[in-house]
């Protein structure tokens, strides 16, 4: 049967008002544009199939220079999101997210926003190529290819996100070293920044157990461990508030092991990361994770299908000092924390805050009770 080419329908028109009663069809309209704007190939999803031959013969029956040609591809499913731009302005309108560059969307700005580098995104759509099948890829793998880019460009600095206070007792009181750290050993040419260490340091409260169990090689009493780039430590014990929780982990300092080696050749398992307490600058952290709590949040309705846990805000976090100089979308690598970036919308110099753009691997997983 012939094509419906345009539709006749006299309404006034929110920019043209009554003078104009033709309201071309997506098919006609389609080719026509392209021509006019000199796009030379119109890259479509395969639905578009159908509709080539007719995009053809309009480009060859109108007198334009530009001559188009249609190709389609297969539509590119990432599971734990959806694709679909209703679906994504539902969350929008609906207040699930904060907007279109909420770091959780999988929008070019969403992702921008969350850490994502441009070579990360090519990478991932050259790795998976372009098929005329449709297919879904496994979220994780976006994440690999961000892992790959930051970790050969992103500099590094410590942060302490749920801070509990390490109290050196042999350490003298008042003074103050600084230790040489690598900004990226896997680019010597980033150099070295410099670190200061005191009696009083930031750890991470998980990095302590009062009593630990099997294959717990962190600080906890009688055991050492090695403070990165400083020295190696042996942990003596804790002080509680009176509702149980650590409010200080005590230690002591051995000062043979300047650089973190052991002059005797003893194995300390463990090396954790630390901020120093006088220097260290506070920030907001947002921990961001798969915004739907099941693969395929397509299959039902995807509202219900939100994970609630998509979002974790800490604050009162310490972090390097340099670090509340950080430029808009800067990325860094967090040790043992993750990759970050510093929020584009909300940071700055008075109010850090950084987005986690992908986490690192923890070689530690306690076992649920």
């Amino acid at each position: 049967r012939d094509p419906v080419l345009y539709r006749i329908n006299h309404l006034p028109h929110h920019r043209t008002g009554t003078q104009w009663c033709i309201y071309p069809m997506y098919d006609f309209a389609h080719p026509i544009e392209d021509a006019l704007e000199g796009v030379t190939h119109s890259l479509c999803t395969l639905e578009f199939e159908d509709h080539r031959p007719l995009y053809d013969w309009v480009i060859e029956h109108v007198d334009l220079p530009a001559k188009p040609r249609q190709i389609e591809f297969a539509r590119l499913g990432i599971n734990n999101t959806v694709m679909s731009k209703r679906k994504l302005r539902a969350l929008v309108e609906r207040g699930v997210v904060s907007g279109w560059d909420d770091p959780r969307m999988p929008t070019l700005c969403g992702l921008r926003r969350r850490g994502y580098t441009p070579a990360a995104i090519r990478s991932f759509c050259e790795q998976i190529g372009v098929a005329k099948v449709n297919s879904t890829v496994d979220y994780g793998f976006l994440e690999h290819c961000l892992r790959e880019d930051l970790n050969r460009h992103a500099r590094r600095a410590m942060a302490v996100l749920e801070p509990v206070r390490l109290i050196l007792t042999n350490y003298p009181e008042g003074k103050t070293e600084t230790f040489e750290v690598e900004n990226n050993p896997e680019d010597p040419s980033a150099g070295t920044r410099p670190v200061t260490f005191s009696r009083e340091l930031w750890i991470e409260r998980g990095d302590f157990m009062e009593v630990p169990p099997k294959k717990y090689f962190r600080l906890f009493p009688g055991n050492e461990v090695r403070l990165k780039t400083a020295y190696i430590v042996r942990c003596t014990g804790c002080e509680k508030d009176a509702r149980g929780r650590v409010t200080a982990v005590y230690a002591e300092y051995d000062p043979q092991t300047r650089g973190g080696n052991a002059p005797d050749g003893r194995k300390v398992k463990s090396t954790i990361h630390w901020v120093d307490a006088k220097t260290a600058a506070d920030a907001e952290v947002r921990l961001y994770g798969r915004l739907f709590s099941v693969p395929d949040p397509d299959a039902g309705d995807f509202l219900r299908e939100v994970n609630p846990d998509s979002l974790k805000v800490l604050t009162g976090c310490k972090v390097e000092p340099w670090l509340v100089d950080a430029k808009p979308e800067e990325r860094f690598q967090f040790m043992r924390q993750g990759y970050f970036c510093a929020d584009c919308r909300d940071s700055s110099p008075r109010r850090p805050v950084f987005n986690r753009a992908v986490s690192l691997k923890d070689s530690y997983r306690p076992k649920a009770k």
